[in-house]
């Protein structure tokens, strides 16, 4: 009854029309009320007949409407607002800020709720309107921008038809640009294009258009400049621009045979900056810092030995025991290097690595232990005298303790045997590779 009073208050046509609307913008913030207003007849059609009208006031208190509705998570009512998104997307060229934002939210959370919407919304254009809403001036729209965008890039459909289409567009280099220009433009506008662009990396085979564009030399030199910011005059809420950079950079260089892209120095260092810093407050970011140091160590030598070069091993030893996460995730860095061969495996040894390697063998997680087995195995392949120096320190009673570990357990007992052979002895190292591979 008193949905139907305020539906018939906004029909009237009164001239107290525009506070009518308001009392039903104030209504719909309400799960049920949305519901029982999408379910009156006409219901919809008034709201689009006063959101299309001449009078820009009765026409931004209606689109106030449309968004307390878009906001339901029923996708039924979602799903009753079809008609309108045509008019939503011609507004969006709009003659208010407040006017197109409003619409750019609506069209954001239609688009979560629903499939049909968004089905609807390709064909009638909404990329390409979008590309043009992307070289606002205006940081408010720019941020709407990415809102509605990054909901599209999430829908399970995404992958098949909607990223080719944003690819073709010309949104990827806009996106890129204001991402790399967040800390002078905006941080609002580049954190939502930065999870944009990881959207598009992680769930694209072929990122062509975005290597072309130079994704991985922008977003590398970005990444340096927020590290020299850091320890002075870090910006508020720097750390949600630092993850879906370093995500991105971290599946661009997984993906693709980017040897000598990024091949710079001063990244490892920009990444322990990030990571002395955020330590505390975000510890989440640092397994995000250890994926990415992984993926530059995982097939390039250059970057093993910069890390040793350039001292940062004692900063990646401190991780060792930070989470569960990020001590599997050093250890990894950490085999990283150590399969490169005698050499590095020497230079790691110069850190009191075998202790601190230790008490991750008591550890109840199999993960971390399994990659602790790993990097030992590595160490005492390319150096046996290591093996010998691991006993010293008590490693054999360590290792002992694998043994009915079903899956560790063969990897102990291999490792047992190397540390039981005299030096100089090739027999055991042969004979435990099988183990490892």
């Amino acid at each position: 009854g008193q949905v139907l009073e305020l539906l018939r208050g906004v029909q009237r046509g009164s001239e107290d029309r525009k506070r009518s609307l308001g009392r039903l913008r104030w209504a719909l913030q309400n799960e049920d009320t949305q519901q029982k207003f999408v379910r009156l007849d006409g219901s919809i059609r008034t709201l689009t007949g006063l959101f299309t009208s001449s009078l820009a006031d009765l026409q931004l208190e209606a689109a106030r409407c449309l968004h307390e509705l878009s906001h339901s998570s029923v996708p039924a009512v979602a799903e009753a607002c079809l008609p309108v998104t045509s008019y939503l997307l011609t507004y969006l060229s709009g003659h208010s800020l407040e006017f197109t934002e409003l619409c750019l939210y609506t069209l954001g959370n239609l688009v979560v709720e629903s499939e049909a919407v968004r089905k609807q919304l390709l064909p009638q254009g909404i990329i390409p309107v979008l590309a043009s809403c992307i070289q606002s001036p205006h940081e408010a729209v720019l941020e709407g921008v990415g809102y509605v965008l990054s909901q599209l890039l999430q829908a399970k459909e995404a992958s098949t038809e909607i990223i080719p289409l944003v690819l073709d567009s010309v949104l990827p280099q806009h996106m890129l640009r204001l991402v790399c220009s967040g800390l002078k433009a905006g941080m609002g506008a580049a954190v939502e294009f930065a999870w944009c662009l990881h959207y598009i990396i992680c769930r694209h085979e072929d990122n062509a258009v975005l290597l072309a564009l130079g994704a991985v030399p922008a977003l590398t030199s970005l990444l340096l400049d927020l590290a020299s910011q850091i320890p002075q005059d870090a910006p508020e809420g720097l750390e949600l621009l630092v993850c879906p950079v370093l995500r991105c950079v971290s599946n661009l260089l997984a993906q693709t045979d980017c040897q000598g892209q990024g091949q710079d120095g001063r990244l490892l260092v920009a990444l322990f900056l990030i990571l002395q810093c955020f330590l505390q407050q975000h510890p989440f970011l640092i397994q995000e810092c250890l994926w990415l140091l992984n993926n530059l160590t995982a097939d390039d030598p250059f970057f093993c030995s910069a890390l040793l070069s350039l001292d940062l091993l004692p900063a990646l030893l401190q991780l060792l025991t930070c989470s569960q996460m990020a001590t599997v995730l050093a250890l990894t860095v950490l085999c990283n290097i150590a399969e490169k061969g005698p050499c590095q495996c020497q230079r790691l040894l110069r850190q009191p690595l075998l202790p601190r390697l230790l008490p991750l063998l008591t550890l109840p997680d199999p993960e971390a232990v399994g990659q602790c087995l790993e990097l030992l195995h590595l160490l005492f392949l390319h150096c046996p005298e290591a093996a010998a120096d691991f006993t010293r320190h008590g490693g054999h009673q360590a290792l002992e303790q694998h043994q009915n570990t079903p899956e560790l357990q063969e990897r102990a007992q291999a490792l047992l045997d190397m540390v039981r052979q005299p030096p100089g002895a090739p027999s055991a190292c042969q004979a435990t590779l099988a183990a490892f591979s």
